[in-house]
């Protein structure tokens, strides 16, 4: 369904693929000064370095890349369910790279996969919310025809996210929207798809983004 302000389809995918590749060029280009430093250095301990250095960007890359498959891609067919195990899998190899600590919630069972896609979208805004680092706390609810999703965080000068006050619920057209602000508005976008209503606050100094069952 088309709302007020929305852009294109074709924009929207212009947009996210900006993200992916934005989140994966450092990761990329630190194995390329490695790869270098192989090429062009004999001395021993630059070596080795540089070994350390290509294998932890490698697994970062990998890690990124398996987490946007499930948060921005088409993972199954139409009408699939991804098992939570997985997201969880996903989340905590991207979580590796980050300040803040994880903790998982989540029954073992399967959800629909647009679920999940909306699941790990709230814990890259949760991530945003503690740019300082921190304690995310990710909530599925028991009810896995129509989950109840819930991220939490705490941490220093934890906040909402810019991007996510300004888009999450829709597009404003009176703010610009690139690559960085595309996924909470993307967040956004799968929420009302799926018949929620998915709300950002703060409660006391922690931030919450959870959903709920639309009036």
């Amino acid at each position: 369904m088309s709302e007020a302000g929305d852009i294109s389809a074709l924009e929207l995918a212009a947009l996210l693929c900006s993200r992916v590749c934005h989140d994966v060029i450092s990761p990329v280009g630190a194995i390329t000064n490695g790869l270098e430093v192989l090429a062009d250095d004999d001395d021993a301990e630059m070596r080795t370095h540089a070994m350390e250095l290509i294998t932890k960007s490698a697994a970062q890359a990998s890690a990124k890349l398996q987490f946007a498959r499930l948060a921005f891609g088409a993972a199954g067919s139409a009408g699939a369910e991804l098992d939570l195990g997985d997201a969880k899998a996903v989340a905590e190899g991207l979580m590796k790279s980050e300040k803040a600590t994880l903790a998982w919630d989540a029954p073992h069972a399967t959800i629909g996969k647009d679920y999940v896609k909306l699941l790990l979208n709230m814990l890259l805004i949760g991530i945003a919310s503690i740019p300082r680092g921190g304690d995310i706390a990710v909530h599925v609810g028991s009810d896995l025809a129509h989950p109840h999703l819930r991220v939490s965080t705490k941490g220093q000068a934890a906040r909402i996210p810019d991007e996510t006050a300004k888009f999450l619920g829709g597009r404003d057209p009176e703010h610009f929207l690139d690559a960085r602000a595309a996924q909470p508005y993307f967040t956004g976008l799968v929420a009302r798809s799926l018949g929620l209503v998915i709300e950002a606050r703060m409660e006391g100094e922690a931030f919450v983004i959870e959903t709920k069952a639309a009036a």
